[in-house]
């Protein structure tokens, strides 16, 4: 797999990572050993740099990881967690260094390590300001427990002022041929500035499968049942629009999934999409699109069957976007 820089002084990682969230079953049921051949076939394709987060299952997705790379000390993954988000007594965001300080510790123990590569607000703490948040991410950098920093779901303002504190390795956003705002600014700026733009959930949380996902299967628990995109008409003609999609990858030999990611990774050489999944084959199918070249010919194509602005509905529900900033 070709590489890219993880931040613009950074380390080299594949040009497609491994989003972790699905270890924790936010998608279905899984098990320990379906994670770890997740794991294994990462290594296989090259796949070198992991994404997870204290809130992943308040934690098992850390733990599934840590138990891995104490299983594998040769397993040359680099790992970005989150902290920032509190459950409790209810669900709030707190980027106080108290917290952050406790949230980092805590998830450095449950992976097994005394570093992480790289370390994200998760959810951006509106009534703080974010040059004071950076400056306690700089003293953990400093502290020699995290690589650099990193944001997740902000506006572009934010990230020029995070950014004049302490240099931003990376920021994260949902980002797909489904989920178009970071073009309204955010891929623009982390260009100028040099630091890393992550989509997460690159494949539409599964409606680039081959087979598209059924909402009537999907269990309690499952992240996708709140979200408008995925409920009644709106799913009915996302669906008939991604038939269209299936064909045309179809024609080309290349699978909607492998498509999909090859779309994102052309849109700049500072992305790097984080697709989950709990399987070897989805796992191999994703990094395929490594290997895909698009021409003007297939953009136009890709463009004409999914304009910016087709999906119908909204990303996420309303209680699922608290916290996100909006910035268009």
């Amino acid at each position: 797999m070709k590489q890219r820089l993880l931040g613009k002084d950074g380390p080299r990682v594949g040009a497609v990572g491994l989003g972790c969230m699905s270890f924790a079953g936010f998608y279905g049921d899984t098990d320990l050993q379906t994670s770890y051949d997740t794991l294994d076939a990462a290594r296989d394709f090259g796949v070198d740099f992991l994404d997870t987060a204290l809130i992943y299952g308040m934690g098992k997705s850390e733990e599934i990881i840590g138990s891995y790379l104490k299983a594998n000390p040769n397993h040359g993954f680099k790992i970005a967690t989150k902290g920032g988000i509190e459950t409790q007594p209810t669900r709030h965001f707190d980027n106080s260094e108290a917290s952050l300080r406790r949230a980092l510790e805590s998830s450095l123990k449950r992976l097994g390590v005394d570093y992480v590569d790289l370390y994200y607000i998760h959810r951006r703490e509106a009534e703080r300001p974010i040059e004071d948040v950076t400056q306690t991410l700089a003293k953990f950098v400093a502290e020699g427990k995290i690589g650099g920093i990193g944001f997740s779901e902000i506006a572009p303002s934010s990230l020029r002022r995070a950014h004049a504190v302490h240099p931003v390795m990376a920021v994260q956003s949902e980002y797909s041929l489904w989920a178009r705002q970071p073009e309204m600014g955010m891929i623009q700026t982390c260009a100028e500035l040099g630091v890393t733009f992550v989509p997460f959930s690159p494949v539409a949380r599964g409606m680039f499968a081959d087979i598209l996902p059924d909402p009537r299967a999907f269990k309690d628990g499952d992240f996708r049942k709140e979200q408008p995109r995925f409920i009644g008409e709106n799913f009915a003609a996302n669906s008939a629009i991604l038939k269209q999609f299936g064909a045309f990858c179809a024609s080309q030999g290349w699978s909607p999934a492998a498509t999909a990611i090859a779309w994102t990774l052309d849109q700049g050489g500072h992305l790097i999409p984080i697709p989950g999944t709990r399987s070897r084959a989805h796992l191999q199918q994703l990094v395929e699109g490594d290997a895909i070249t698009l021409t003007a010919e297939t953009r136009a194509e890709i463009a004409r069957i999914l304009p910016v602005g087709w999906a119908h509905g909204d990303r996420y529900s309303d209680s699922q976007m608290f916290g996100i900033e909006r910035y268009c």
